[in-house]
């Protein structure tokens, strides 16, 4: 079996580039850190720009947070809009205590998000 993955187009030509020990070990280093099998797949990679897929595992409550934040903001958002309207469609353009409470609700709301969003961002760091 072929080594190239489309034996069709054979990679026939070379090209040559001079580094000092410390540079291809350090070369060689962060190819295998970065999970490339050898130096041509790695150049080819990074001066090619072929896209790199990395998959990141999360845990079932990162991703029901991330769906409550999600969920929440959706809400803000629908909130924000209705008091926006019912000020736009006011001549005076002042807020009734409604929408101060509707504010306060909202700013409440993503006061939450924001911590924990917070609270994920300490654990990542």
């Amino acid at each position: 079996m072929s080594r190239y993955r489309n034996p069709r187009v054979k990679k026939t030509e070379a090209v040559r580039v001079r580094f000092t020990p410390l540079e291809k070990k350090l070369l060689r280093d962060r190819c295998k850190k970065e999970g490339y099998k050898n130096l041509s797949n790695f150049f080819r990679a990074k001066v090619m720009r072929h896209r790199e897929i990395k998959k990141i595992e999360v845990s079932s409550e990162f991703t029901s947070l991330i769906k409550r934040l999600d969920f929440n903001l959706n809400k803000i958002g629908v909130n924000l809009n209705q008091v926006a309207k019912q000020i736009n469609s006011k001549k005076n353009n002042e807020l009734t205590a409604t929408d101060r409470h509707t504010l306060d609700k909202v700013q409440q709301e993503l006061k939450q998000c924001f911590s924990s969003l917070q609270k994920y961002m300490d654990i990542i760091r």
